[in-house]
């Protein structure tokens, strides 16, 4: 099976195998909506401050858009594709007592995706490191939900957490919470969430004895030493899935 048939099979799935049944629905046309994006980012908020700048004078209407999109019977799903057919796919749960974000991994020929953050009361991440993040971001790879970097950017961001984001981290948040949001200061606003960086914060990120991209988050699946993180055959697969290019020449090389 080719690449680019992997890549259209797995897109927008009617169930993502190992997860809960669901009435998975892709919503692509919610990207497009400046009020989605304040409840998407509302728990990367984590000062009064930052949650002022992120909903400013649409606090009311933010939380009505929130309530309704929760209120549905569907699930809301978008869909990233990966390289060599590996799809990341970020499903909003709308159950009543039980609304969260998960983050997840998979492939075709994997059982069941991989689990690798949860955005709610009890969050458990974080799942991805900033080059990892840029990495999916960028990668320009069609089919998904949105090739759009800003907005895939923005989707990743509450899976995020790293003690060693570039140079370019700030500029990047800024320019992307412009785009799609309308947030009235994003420079401020991304120096707030880049700051702070969620619920879990900024975790250190190193690679284990095989050369796989690990962390040191206490609440984080991809943190070895935790009793509910990922097998060490998953850490694996999930390292290279997500591998940056310039971090595949070190995981082949270990």
């Amino acid at each position: 099976m080719t690449t680019s048939a992997i890549n259209s099979a797995g897109l927008h799935p009617a169930q993502i195998p190992g997860y809960d049944s669901a009435p998975l629905r892709a919503e692509a046309a919610l990207l497009h909506e400046p009020l989605f994006w304040l409840g998407h980012l509302y728990s990367c908020a984590q000062s009064e401050n930052a949650e002022k700048l992120l909903l400013g004078t649409h606090h009311d209407a933010a939380d009505d858009f929130q309530c309704r999109l929760w209120e549905r019977a569907e699930w809301p799903t978008f869909t990233i594709p990966l390289a060599a057919g590996h799809s990341l796919h970020i499903v909003h749960r709308t159950f009543v007592d039980d609304a969260r974000t998960d983050y997840l991994l998979h492939h075709p020929d994997w059982d069941q995706a991989e689990l690798l953050a949860q955005d709610d009361g009890h969050f458990m991440g974080p799942g991805l490191s900033w080059p990892e993040l840029v990495a999916v971001a960028d990668n320009g790879l069609p089919g998904g939900s949105t090739d759009d970097p800003h907005a895939r950017l923005l989707l990743l961001l509450p899976a995020f957490g790293d003690t060693a984001t570039s140079d370019d981290a700030f500029v990047r948040l800024t320019a992307a919470l412009r785009a799609r949001t309308a947030v009235e200061e994003p420079d401020v606003l991304a120096s707030e969430l880049m700051k702070d960086q969620g619920v879990a914060g900024p975790v250190h990120w190193t690679f284990d004895e095989h050369g796989f991209y690990i962390n040191g988050g206490e609440y984080s699946f991809r943190n070895p030493a935790n009793r509910f993180a990922l097998r060490a055959d998953s850490l694996a697969r999930v390292a290279s899935a997500l591998a940056p290019p310039l971090m595949d020449a070190a995981l082949l090389t270990s």
